[in-house]
């Protein structure tokens, strides 16, 4: 083998493999994780300023429907 051969072998990079089915799962948790992390401290920066906390999904309960 000759000296360019070499370098040619070291320069290259490595196969990258397909990720698996378990690494995608993973990778997916770890971004939900991330997006639920950021929301919270959101939340808790609006509650520190006295601002209002832009909710998702089901209302907050009214208190006088709650009574009745």
């Amino acid at each position: 083998m000759s000296a360019t051969d070499e370098s040619n072998l070291q320069n290259q990079e490595p196969t990258r493999h397909q990720p698996t089915e378990a690494e995608l799962r993973k990778a997916r948790a770890a971004q939900k994780l991330r997006e639920n992390l950021m929301r919270r401290k959101q939340q808790a920066r609006a509650r520190r300023s006295g601002q209002a906390d832009m909710t998702e999904g089901l209302p907050a309960a009214r208190a006088d429907e709650s009574s009745a």
